[in-house]
């Protein structure tokens, strides 16, 4: 018989928090050098938010913390809502880090409901 571990258990959404993490930073340095920066302000304040939760919720996982899944439910939250801002900018950086924010929210959904 194997033995699952925590890693086992968060290892999905460790991927995809580290991810989008990194896709969040892209996307962040690319905003910040867009013609149009005044009018992304709240999509980089919401990059870096989306950007530090997942640290922060990689960290919580990969120590198996007790708090693991409230965090994890905060992420969803902030990852959601950068995807929201992320998809009001028809670009090569926001539409993709749109869509991995989504995954990442709904991963770490499910792994806080399990």
């Amino acid at each position: 018989m194997t033995m699952t571990t925590h890693m086992d258990k968060y290892r999905t959404c460790i991927e995809l928090t580290t991810k989008c993490l990194n896709e969040c930073e892209f996307c962040l340095d690319a905003c910040l050098n867009a013609i149009d920066v005044d009018q992304r302000i709240r999509c980089i304040e919401l990059l870096r938010d989306c950007a530090d939760i997942c640290a922060l919720t990689t960290k919580f996982m990969t120590r198996n913390s007790d708090f693991a899944t409230e965090i994890a439910n905060l992420c969803a939250d902030i990852c959601n809502a950068c995807a929201t801002e992320c998809e009001k900018f028809d670009d090569p950086h926001c539409q993709p880090c749109a869509k991995l924010c989504r995954q990442c929210a709904t991963e770490c959904r499910n792994m806080a409901q399990s």
